[in-house]
């Protein structure tokens, strides 16, 4: 019993309100990139298309089928992706992996709000979705950087 209680706290308000709350998620037209990363334990998969210009996400469009974890994290990748470069993406995929992980700090800004899901650090079945948009924006930039010098 003790275990499905953590599980039924793990789904905070918070958590729910935001996989209630995934921005951009109507596709791009015309895509530098398009990414779909799939976690293979739980099945949840998110579609990444996005544009670049001058090394920073211009556009960026998300379809997200995934628990209400990997919504959640969605919802707060999709907040604060335009504007950022490669680097900060990868920053903070990283920062995220190492909170679920290692009890790591919180990802910086404007990623910040990630904090929600510090919970699931004892619930490694749910880290890969949780990395899913993350994984797939990542991607997808260098995708696009690799086109957009051919």
């Amino acid at each position: 019993m003790s275990g499905e209680n953590d599980l039924i706290k793990l789904y905070s308000g918070q958590i729910l309100n935001l996989a209630a709350s995934i921005p951009h998620t109507d596709r791009l037209e015309t895509p530098d990139a398009t990414v779909k990363k799939r976690a293979p334990l739980c099945g949840s998969t998110v579609t990444v298309d996005l544009k670049i210009q001058d090394g920073r996400i211009t556009e960026f469009a998300q379809d997200v089928k995934a628990c209400a974890l990997g919504q959640a994290s969605a919802s707060v990748v999709g907040s604060g992706v335009i504007g950022r470069t490669r680097a900060e993406i990868e920053e903070a995929r990283a920062a995220l992996k190492a909170m679920l992980k290692e009890d790591g700090p919180t990802p910086p800004a404007p990623f910040d709000g990630l904090e929600v899901l510090r919970p699931a650090r004892d619930y490694k079945n749910r880290h890969a979705s949780i990395l899913l948009a993350f994984d797939a924006t990542a991607e997808a930039f260098e995708q696009a950087e690799q086109a957009n010098c051919a």
